[in-house]
């Protein structure tokens, strides 16, 4: 039953499936070079059994075995090379499938990443990409292929045998066939719901344990460590019984396995020993060629109960890469906007979801061509999501948002080229200095980057670096501060040259002295750009034209910082809290 599960499960699939089809000469190659080791080690000890038996029986058939002896080399050279060519090619093609799986997933989530967020917790994701992905992975190495090739063995052998008795191929048939299909399906039935509520406790653990590491703070500070403890531990100890339970059965089960290969065995020495000596008379030399070739066919046959009970995991995880929102095709475009950029907000309405609350009311707004304008607010009123929408990250509920007429959100990639943005943690990659500010324009030579960085003032750092610009950064960009890592994303923005920045509260976790360095750095690099600085409080905010405070997912104030120090009261409140005055 769990079998036709996972084939109902692939039958609409358009996660792993395809690659089937894809890669479908890989593995046809991956599926014969398997049953060619089995073959081989058979053969092996085939060749082996009987060069032992007729080497022993008399001292002058030394010099008439000798194909036999070549045989044996062969075989023993064969097995070994078929093994080694097999792993590699089954592994590089399960790698190169779930490599793009991988890559599939992050363009899922990177499509719609704020949505998704919403949707799915970070714990989700990491099951998606440690857990589930894992279980494809194991779908064709311990499920497909062993599967595939006990099966060929188990029609070569029966086969083979009927050559010499029909009967005992039966027999045979009977035997095998208990371990090749009577204990598969009893594990299924058995230990499949089991495997499956195993999964199902995997999959709440990885959510619950990002959010507890990542929550570990207020978990602390709320004093309920104890109620974390328990909720994880409740967890934990169900996982751990279900582990025993299902080890439990398979070490019965591997014992079923060994009595049967045990009274093979039995069976093939007692068959052999009548056909024969028997039957043929003289060539007893064949009975350890059969007999030993049972302990090789084991590994063959072995796995075969796992790989059953396992199906209904791996339908699991394909039906949760299915549930997964499709990749949007996005097509294209070339915009050739002209000076002057001009962002217009008209009426804008912006919900999450349908049934969340509204975070932006009828919110109306221009920025002209080279205006600066601080962008204040409480925790959660809509700043971060006011610049997500001018970027066109995100489409407005209603209303529109238009940078020279065209809705920001029909831009796509290409509005990298009209607005920057530089976050609270700028993000340092583990290449060099280069490099790094490179990702503003991979075509810009080092003199450029050398320009961009002394620009924004880290020249005498850089040059005090052995290897100047060529220096490696350390994952995240670690070895430098908050404010050089600012500054290094300033430096990729000059690169890019665009006409409209956005400053995402980047002065967040700087010293005073800092962060008004910073910020001098910023106004003074980008006096010619469009800035739109959102922040949290109102250190520098007199560098800025315009300044707007949005509350409830409205404009609760609009105008210049001079005149709403002097004229506004909910401004001098905020400067007096500010300055540490109220």
């Amino acid at each position: 039953m769990q079998k036709i599960k996972l084939f109902k499960t692939l039958e609409n699939d358009v996660w792993v499936k395809p690659f089937l089809k894809q890669y479908k000469k890989t593995l046809f190659l991956a599926i014969c070079l398997g049953f060619l080791t089995f073959f081989s080690a058979g053969a092996l000890m085939f060749n082996s059994g009987y060069l032992i038996s007729r080497a022993a029986s008399l001292p002058e058939n030394i010099l008439m075995i000798y194909i036999p002896i070549v045989l044996t080399r062969a075989f023993g050279i064969s097995r070994p090379v078929f093994r080694y060519i097999e792993r590699l090619v089954s592994h590089n093609w399960v790698l190169k499938m779930t490599s793009k799986l991988r890559l599939k997933l992050y363009q899922v989530v990177e499509q719609d990443a704020i949505f998704f967020q919403r949707h799915y917790r970070m714990g989700n994701i990491l099951g998606l990409l440690a857990e589930d992905i894992n279980h494809i992975q194991n779908l064709y190495l311990r499920t497909i292929f062993p599967t595939i090739i006990a099966w060929l063995l188990y029609l070569f052998i029966i086969i083979g045998l009927g050559f010499f008795s029909i009967w005992f191929a039966l027999v045979m048939l009977l035997l095998l066939g208990v371990v090749v299909i009577l204990l598969p399906i009893v594990s299924v039935l058995v230990n499949g719901a089991r495997q499956n509520r195993q999964k199902q406790l995997k999959n709440q653990l990885y959510p619950q344990l990002t959010d507890n590491v990542l929550g570990v703070g207020d978990w602390i500070f709320s004093q309920r460590t104890e109620s974390y403890l328990e909720t994880h531990e409740v967890l934990e100890a169900e996982l751990r019984q279900t582990n025993e339970v299902i080890q439990s059965f398979n070490r019965f089960r591997d014992l079923i396995n060994q009595l049967i290969f045990g009274l093979i065995t039995i069976a093939l020495i007692y068959w052999t020993s009548g056909y024969f000596t028997g039957v043929r008379g003289g060539e007893a030399n064949w009975i350890a060629a059969f007999v030993l070739t049972v302990f090789p066919l084991i590994d063959a046959f072995a796995p075969l109960s796992n790989a059953a009970q396992e199906t209904n995991t791996y339908a699991d995880s394909i039906r949760r890469f299915n549930d997964l929102p499709a990749i949007k095709v996005r097509q294209a475009q070339s915009f050739n906007l002209t000076s002057p950029f001009e962002l217009s907000v008209a009426e804008v309405n912006f919900k999450y979801t349908e049934n969340s609350k509204l975070i932006l009311n009828q919110l109306s707004l221009k920025i002209t061509q080279g205006e600066k304008i601080g962008i204040l607010g409480k925790s959660g009123a809509g700043k971060s999501t006011l610049a997500s929408l001018l970027r066109g990250d995100l489409k407005p509920t209603s209303g529109q948002i238009n940078l020279n007429g065209i809705p920001t959100n029909q831009f796509g990639e290409a509005i990298a080229d009209y607005i920057g943005v530089i976050q609270q943690k700028p993000y340092l990659f583990h290449t060099t200095i280069a490099n790094n500010i490179r990702i503003g324009q991979e075509t810009a030579s080092d003199e450029a980057i050398i320009a961009a960085i002394h620009r924004v003032g880290l020249g005498s750092l850089i040059d005090s670096l052995p290897d100047g610009i060529e220096t490696m950064v350390d994952e995240a960009g670690l070895r430098f501060s908050g404010g050089e890592r600012h500054r290094l994303a300033l430096a990729r923005i000059l690169l890019k040259d665009v006409p409209i920045i956005i400053l995402d509260e980047p002065t967040v976790g700087l010293d005073p002295i800092s962060e008004q360095a910073l910020l001098n750095t910023f106004f003074d690099v980008l006096k010619d750009k469009t800035i739109i600085w959102i922040t949290h409080h109102l250190q520098g905010i007199e560098l800025m034209d315009r300044v707007i405070f949005i509350e409830d997912g409205q404009l609760a104030m609009n105008g210049s910082p001079l005149i709403l120090e002097k004229n506004n009261p909910k401004f001098q409140q905020l400067k007096a809290i500010d300055l540490g005055l109220d």
